[in-house]
């Protein structure tokens, strides 16, 4: 993450500008709280969790920091190893709409040669193949490198679709805070008031835990996906026996609550996705229909986001797509290389199992810091980010689902990262929105999505 590029590339950050609120919902929550009778909310008190300006977390707890920005954040550098296999196709750049449909172009335009070659360094580095979009003032720019599909060949496209991951969690957060604008839940609330009884064994107490802790992952609830028995069977030799079994949101909270908490709730920082199983289960709770429902009526009808779904249990991919390619958690340079596309996604649920392209991913993060998607109250609460721990490079915040972060440039940019079985994936984007970036590898043993960051944003 090292760069010497000049003071111009520093973004200056501009207030939110009025919100929209778009796709139907409310624009004054006044005239909403009236039509339902409600008065002034009284919030309930309840401790802080840190800010971006507190204390380091202990040394206990910064593997779990760094765990979390490796692998969910931003998706960041695993290792680096030698591809097996059919000969990888030589990297391509295309301009258009974002959709495929511009004239081909010299890889790396202008402005954009620097993504270009972190794209191609993934692929040097093993991963079958690379998309990236990118939107800024000059317009849309589409680069890849490598393949979609090791056996056919067929190149990576700017339509396909790609899981997701962690990215799910912006989804989510969003529609749990419309739900607090519509007056029909306080991020103070505690779990057990949402979720009786749930949270409850070896040290858990949902009484103790707010909506707020969970969103912003200081809530001290043991990740269900760090059990060890657990990720051999869905990420490691298992996955192939195990690849297409529903999980329901009740057994990985269990599996959880099995284990000790991390810390005191609203003392520390661990990202863990138990925290966002939790959040859709009280959207369900609250409204009477699953997380993925409320997201598509709430976000995507609205928006208009055609290429993005939460497919439920649905183990296939939409058209277009390419292949996921995984080494099952082996850490041998040589280890065979399989194709893990199809799976089922209620083993993330909805920490993480949406899918969505780049044009698409772009759209909704625009609109979200733009003020189309949340009043400005809310969307001041997303943004209110506390510190990710000393394990992750200075300049990160975490908000409620969404990453900050102070680019080595000076550049600050917003957004969320993700991985899983075969996929990684990022969207960064200035505070305003003009400048964004999402994109893809499509495996999860080779890769450094950061350097992709740190490329497009700082030369």
């Amino acid at each position: 993450m090292e760069s010497t590029v000049a003071e111009f590339w520093k973004v200056v950050l501009i207030p939110a500008p009025t919100p929209r609120w778009s796709g139907g919902r409310h624009i004054d929550r006044r005239d909403q709280y009236a039509e339902r009778g409600v008065g002034q909310r009284n919030r309930p008190t309840c401790s802080s969790p840190p800010r971006s300006s507190s204390p380091r977390p202990s040394p206990a707890h910064r593997g779990g920091a760094r765990r979390a920005w490796l692998g969910a954040l931003v998706a960041a550098a695993l290792a680096s190893t030698a591809l097996t296999g059919p000969a990888v196709a030589a990297s391509a750049a295309q301009n258009g709409d974002g959709n495929g449909n511009g004239s081909v172009a010299a890889a790396g335009r202008a402005g954009h040669h620097a993504t270009q070659q972190q794209l191609d360094a993934a692929v040097s580095d093993g991963v079958p193949g690379g998309l990236a979009q990118v939107t800024d003032r000059d317009g849309v720019w589409n680069g890849a490198a490598g393949v979609a599909d090791r056996t056919t060949g067929r190149e990576r496209l700017p339509r396909d679709t790609y899981r997701i991951a962690s990215l799910t969690k912006t989804f989510v957060a969003t529609v749990l805070l419309q739900l607090e604008a519509e007056g029909r839940l306080d991020l103070d609330d505690t779990v057990e008031s949402r979720l009786p009884g749930v949270v409850r064994g070896s040290g858990h107490d949902g009484r103790t835990v707010t909506v707020r802790q969970l969103l912003n992952h200081t809530s001290g609830i043991f990740n269900y996906n760090s059990d060890p028995e657990f990720r051999q069977k869905v990420a490691g030799d298992g996955f192939l026996t195990y690849r297409y079994n529903t999980w329901q949101p009740e057994q990985l909270i269990a599996l959880a609550m099995s284990h000790p908490p991390y810390f005191a709730p609203g003392t520390d920082f661990h990202y863990s996705n138990t925290n966002y199983i939790l959040a859709g289960m009280i959207v369900e709770r609250v409204t009477g229909r699953p997380y993925g429902t409320e997201i598509e009526r709430r976000i995507l009808r609205p928006l208009k986001l055609r290429a993005t779904s939460a497919p439920g249990t649905d183990v296939r991919m939409p058209h277009p797509s390419g292949r996921a390619y995984s080494k099952l958690l082996s850490p041998d340079p040589a280890a065979e290389i399989h194709d893990v596309t199809e799976l089922n996604p209620t083993v993330a649920g909805a920490s993480g199992s949406m899918i969505s392209n780049s044009a698409d991913l772009q759209r909704f993060y625009r609109a979200l810091l733009r003020g189309e998607l949340l009043p400005a109250e809310q969307l001041t609460e997303m943004m209110d980010t506390v510190d990710v721990g000393a394990g992750a490079p200075s300049g990160y915040g975490y908000g409620l689902g969404l990453l900050r972060q102070q680019l080595p440039c000076g550049v600050e940019i917003w957004g969320h990262g993700g991985d899983t079985r075969g996929s990684q994936s990022a969207v960064a984007m200035t505070r305003d929105g003009s400048h964004s970036i999402a994109f893809n590898f499509n495996a999860d043993w080779a890769g450094d999505t950061e350097k992709v960051v740190t490329a497009e944003f700082c030369g």
